[in-house]
């Protein structure tokens, strides 16, 4: 009995081996517990407030498009204003019906909102049934009301979800750093027990533990993109994985919150900027598409802010569904800011999606002018000398930089072929598409002058 009970080096190297092993399981449950407490919430965010989000943003959209066809109707009378008035409605139904089927929607006040909706979209009827015009001050102030009333609502929702979503993004944050040092106290508790036996594990343990040390300093730094690396092939090399894994979210979620643009919801100038970059060094074929709107301060001094940002959500929308209808997986758009946008696409693909854009927008523009601006063509305003002129009606300049022929180097290249481009384009009276038709042996430009498709 006294001979089973010796510990023996064989033993003593088991006993060792046994509690190391003991030890790096419970390491291993922790991270797991910790990894599936953090994509439950991750889940949560993507499954219900990242829709939720696009879902009221979408709602607002919607009902100023309503609005728009509503007052449209009156004016001119148009039983086919008035259907796609009823159509925005039903759309803003099934927004509603989207809504209800995230997780949760008890905490939402769908049903106030679909009363408020069902009331605005009453009122609108009674008042066209009784022939209201804009004229009627009370009928438009009222209108205004339930509108603003609604919205009011849209963006309270969306609000909350966008709190939700950051909480839930700090709660994660938490569950790391709380699983890094209960892993971490695991682990110098293991050195105290096996440090003689299973040095030489111990000391490909430590190593890694530092790194992801670093790499949480790094991810709570906000430094997402350069996480020390671990190339264990064990439960630690899964850990440094998942810590990538909710870097890269993390990142997704912080450019979300501070890249966009607040009033199209488009990528800004950083994920412009890291997109260019990606192309140029994937040396395949590119083009950079510049979009301005020529006369917009102009029409911004005569209707207001309020209308000026009308077009530019029209304009993003447009662009947007051109790149989604014809520009493939690989084009790119995004929001500069005020009334410049910008689309990055193949060189195969830029001419007909541009053509598309500065057809549909001729149109589209006038609607936005009152009746007697539009049947003038222009309208007055004044210089920063006080000084009266004539401004006409707004065009798109859009200036094309594609690296066919010769080797763009980097986004500052970009920009400045862009810019002159631009300018080039806003000298015409009309909407202009102008593509640099640089090449490597010269330094010149010429403008291709689509007129208007």
């Amino acid at each position: 009995m006294t001979k089973f009970f010796r510990l023996t080096i064989t033993k003593k190297l088991l006993a060792g081996y046994l509690s190391y092993g003991l030890l790096t399981v419970l390491i291993a449950v922790v991270t797991l517990v910790s990894l599936q407490r953090v994509n439950e919430i991750n889940n949560r965010i993507i499954r219900r407030d990242v829709p939720l989000i696009e879902i009221a943003d979408k709602m607002i959209d919607t009902l100023l498009a309503q609005e728009l066809y509503g007052r449209r109707s009156l004016i001119l009378k148009s039983p086919d204003l008035e259907v796609l008035f009823w159509r925005r409605s039903e759309e803003f139904k099934g927004l509603l019906t989207q809504m209800r089927n995230l997780p949760d929607p008890s905490t939402l006040d769908i049903d106030r909102l679909a009363g408020l909706h069902e009331e605005y979209d009453h009122f609108f009827k009674t008042r066209l049934d009784r022939g209201a015009s804009l004229s009627d001050r009370d009928y438009d102030s009222e209108l205004k009301d339930k509108q603003e009333e609604v919205i009011r609502l849209a963006k309270g929702v969306s609000r909350d979800a966008k709190v939700d979503q950051i909480e839930k993004s700090h709660r994660t944050l938490a569950i790391g750093r709380s699983a890094f040092w209960l892993t971490v106290g695991l682990s110098i508790g293991g050195l105290f027990l096996g440090m003689i036996i299973i040095l030489i594990i111990t000391r490909n343990i430590s190593r890694s533990i530092r790194q992801l040390k670093l790499s949480t300093q790094e991810i709570s730094e906000g430094k997402f993109d350069r996480l020390p690396e671990v190339r264990n092939q064990d439960e630690l090399g899964d850990l440094y994985q998942a810590f990538r894994t909710m870097a890269e979210r993390l990142k997704r979620l912080e450019e979300m919150h501070l890249d966009a643009n607040p009033l199209t919801h488009l990528p800004g100038s950083a994920a412009i900027e890291n997109v260019l970059n990606q192309r140029l060094k994937e040396e395949a074929g590119l083009a950079f598409c510049q979009f301005d709107l020529s006369h917009f301060k102009a029409f911004n001094d005569r209707y207001g802010y309020a209308r000026g940002n009308e077009v530019i959500q029209a304009t993003a929308k447009l662009i947007t569904e051109s790149a989604e209808a014809e520009g493939g997986e690989e084009t790119f758009v995004g929001h500069i800011g005020g009334d410049d946008f910008v689309m990055i696409t193949s060189p195969e693909r830029y001419e007909k999606m541009c053509l598309s854009i500065i057809d549909y927008f001729d149109r589209m523009i006038l609607s936005f002018y009152d009746v007697e601006d539009r049947q003038r063509g222009y309208i007055h305003g004044e210089t920063r000398q006080g000084q009266k002129v004539t401004f006409p009606i707004m065009t798109l300049a859009i200036a094309v930089v594609t690296n066919q022929g010769w080797r763009l180097q980097n986004p500052l290249q970009v920009a400045e072929v862009a810019a002159e481009l631009k300018n080039y384009a806003k000298s015409f009276s009309r909407s202009m598409l102008v593509v640099n038709r640089r090449r490597e042996a010269t330094s010149g430009q010429q403008a291709e002058d689509p007129g208007r498709a």
